[in-house]
């Protein structure tokens, strides 16, 4: 494990292009689909958030099973890589369906391969390397991952017109380009695998073995403080709109549905030149100052986004969108590696996934309703009010946020 590839951890690179082809595929379907299911199959905007809510809250509640899963039976690399081959495995499918229900039935299967990968390939990066490098690490990973979300739209953008305009043509190039993330598994090892269990440190210690875990309440007696920032989290997330919900605001202010692929390639654009540095600079001042920079970024980018109308804007509001992720999805992971014990780092790390997602399911639903029975505003207006109570009640339980590296 001591080889690196651009000043980074082997495993955490490769683990960084096995999300990479996997959201190039993911992302090219993603792109599309409001237009697809609002357009060719006549859903409504509301189902568009359920859809969303729903998958993502199924996805990370199966997370918390899969993390003790992998803490169970000593391995990380096997359920990510099963997690993987379920997601791709599903989107050449997306070609053959005719309505809504379809889709939802596809999503679901798809966000259960991402239940099973999430928690076990976290952990992986993280017993791979030094906790001084979780920031940077998780960042890149998370960066090479929006490179695939950033290309994805892109590719979906200019390849439409090419395949004229055939949504069923462009899911089955995105199976193909999808098929890289499996192979890309053949690079990574399994640090756990060669190790005994150990009640704290890092990868390399050699402490006592301990019992596998339990699938119990011992998360919550042992690591009270982890819980309490979770659900602080999660609040703030109940806010969190879907991504391919608020593509709709783009549509409302003119863009027209060819480019709304271009959008989110602003957006995830965003995410990739922010992920590293704000990483890094999670390393250095601590997790909480950036996480609550992005809880900053989000609350004015959907107030923004309420009060506008202007192409032009809204645009660069969605580039804040992506700084906001930048700032929180990998800096949450290496805080959640921080907080948790070795042997319960898969079953914590899928926990706080759960939180996450159930508070998008919360987002979706809320804001799909508001979104097709008020209006854009009004569901915009929630996402920045929820948001801003989010924050409060992450500074006031992470109270070092304000003090930490003074």
């Amino acid at each position: 494990m001591g080889k690196r590839i651009f000043g980074f951890n082997r495993n955490v690179f490769f683990l960084g292009l096995v999300s990479f082809f996997n959201d190039f595929s993911a992302e090219m379907v993603q792109s599309v689909m409001p237009v697809f299911l609002t357009t060719v199959l006549g859903a409504p905007a509301f189902l568009v958030g359920v859809l969303e809510g729903v998958a993502d809250a199924l996805a990370s509640t199966l997370k918390v099973f899969s993390g003790w899963f992998s803490d169970r039976i000593g391995k990380r690399k096997l359920p990510a890589v099963l997690g993987y081959v379920l997601s791709v495995g599903v989107r050449p499918f997306l070609a053959l369906v005719t309505n809504f229900s379809q889709v939802f039935s596809l999503r679901i299967i798809d966000r259960i391969g991402k239940g099973f990968r999430d928690a076990p390939r976290d952990a992986l990066i993280s017993e791979s390397i030094e906790p001084s490098e979780y920031g940077k690490s998780f960042g890149l990973h998370r960066a090479l991952d929006t490179v695939g979300a950033t290309v994805g739209p892109l590719c979906a953008f200019f390849l439409l017109p090419i395949l004229n305009h055939s949504y069923q043509a462009l899911f089955l190039v995105a199976f193909v380009v999808g098929l890289g993330a499996i192979a890309s598994f053949a690079f990574v090892k399994d640090p756990l695998a060669q190790l005994p269990r150990q009640s704290s440190g890092q990868v390399g210690a050699r402490a006592g073995k301990l019992p596998p875990p339990r699938l119990d309440g011992r998360l919550f007696k042992t690591n009270k403080r982890f819980i309490l920032i979770v659900g602080s989290i999660f609040v703030f997330g109940m806010g969190t709109l879907p991504i391919v919900l608020l593509l709709l605001k783009a549509r409302e202010v003119g863009l027209p549905a060819g480019s709304l692929p271009l959008v989110y390639f602003v957006y995830s654009l965003s995410f990739v030149l922010g992920a590293v540095p704000l990483g890094k600079l999670a390393d250095k001042i601590g997790e909480g100052r950036v996480i609550v920079g992005g809880f900053v970024a989000s609350l004015v980018a959907y107030l923004g986004l309420a009060g506008t109308n202007d192409m032009v804007l809204t645009i660069l509001l969605f580039a804040l969108l992506g700084l906001y992720a930048a700032a929180t999805d990998g800096v949450e992971r290496a805080l959640a590696a921080k907080h948790l014990n070795r042997d319960i780092l898969a079953s914590g790390q899928g926990f706080m996934n759960m939180a996450v997602g159930f508070s998008s399911l919360v987002a979706g639903v809320v804001g799909g309703f508001l979104w097709t029975r008020f209006g854009s505003t009004v569901a915009l207006d929630y996402a920045g009010v929820m948001s801003l109570v989010g924050l409060v009640l992450f500074m006031h339980v992470d109270r070092s946020v304000l003090r930490e590296h003074v």
